[in-house]
């Protein structure tokens, strides 16, 4: 499995590196920030599983931080612990209470038991299905929480993206380097929302599959799809040989042993907007925007990402 990321704001040196040092031989990959605006730029390129925060910070408090997590759309349901030598009862009640922390620990802690409380609130999220075991978005209960949204909100886009080739591809590069894709993936989209969306946009993942799903804005939702496929078709050479790079394709292997060629991976996003409805459920909601994804173009000689607007 690959590992869950966790994210330490904490301005002494010497406690964030005893932090980054033992979460790191645990097995976790640790994110490190010293001011609130680094921690919150950090979020926005690669949102964590898990954010550990203390609450006096040099430009913000943490408190700062959590609100604006929980005011995120694709950050909201990242469990927060506050570990802090704020320890009176009302800076309690605002960790727990107006931030919606997870967990309120104070300093002087013992760090096994702030393992313990990390361990099992990122057990909690994944018994929930709320977030994806390899790239931390959200998943399952989350997106149809978001889907049951749409179907009362006025005006929205709903974009899915499906990463073509990507199980033959890991068949023959095998699923460790398949998993690499899946961050890849999430991370192009992360950053290309960022850039181009605003703090409603939602980004969910799929289970099962190489299958992305977009909430966004019609004024948006063009522009945000167009960059993705863009980007993607830019970058995804990265992850093959040169060889295979060189020659736009890679051979895979068929039951009986002959091989046969397959073109490198590409996406295809399928968008709906509100003007498409009116839907009655999720269910419809959610296989409408499956079936309008398009097959990828040929182009040049070559394969292409595809987008596809409305049904």
């Amino acid at each position: 499995m690959s590992k869950e990321r966790i994210l330490v704001v904490e301005d002494q040196a010497d406690i964030s590196g005893l932090l980054k040092i033992y979460f790191t031989s645990q097995g976790y990959e640790v994110m490190t920030a010293m001011r609130g605006q680094v921690a919150l730029d950090l979020v926005k390129r690669t949102p964590p599983h898990l954010a550990l925060l203390d609450v006096n910070l040099p430009d913000m408090t943490g408190y700062d931080i959590g609100k604006a997590l929980r005011a995120n759309a694709r950050t909201k349901h990242i469990p927060i612990i506050f570990l802090t030598a704020r320890g009176e009862k009302s800076d309690k009640g605002i960790g727990l209470g107006e931030v919606q922390a997870n967990d309120y620990i104070v300093k002087p802690f013992d760090i096994e038991e702030v393992h313990m409380r990390v361990r099992n609130n990122l057990a909690l999220a994944r018994e929930k299905s709320r977030t994806h075991p390899v790239t931390g978005l959200p998943t399952a209960e989350l997106i149809n929480e978001e889907l049951r949204r749409l179907l009362s909100a006025e005006v929205w886009t709903l974009a899915t993206v499906h990463i073509n080739g990507f199980d033959t591809f890991t068949q023959v590069y095998g699923s460790v380097v398949g998993e690499d894709v899946l961050k890849f993936g999430a991370l192009l989209i992360n950053e290309v929302v960022s850039e181009l969306g605003g703090q409603e946009e939602f980004i969910g993942q799929l289970v099962t599959g190489p299958d992305f799903l977009i909430t966004s804005m019609p004024e948006r939702a063009k522009a945000i799809v167009d960059r993705i496929a863009e980007r993607f078709d830019q970058e995804i050479g990265l992850h093959y040989s040169y060889p295979d790079r060189k020659r736009g394709y890679i051979l895979a292997k068929n039951a009986d042993g002959t091989e046969r060629q397959e073109p490198l991976m590409t996406v295809s996003i399928g968008v709906l907007d509100s003007n498409d409805g009116p839907f009655y459920d999720i269910r419809e909601l959610s296989e409408t925007a499956e079936s309008v994804r398009p097959l990828p173009n040929l182009q040049d000689g070559s394969v292409r990402s595809a987008v596809k607007f409305g049904r």
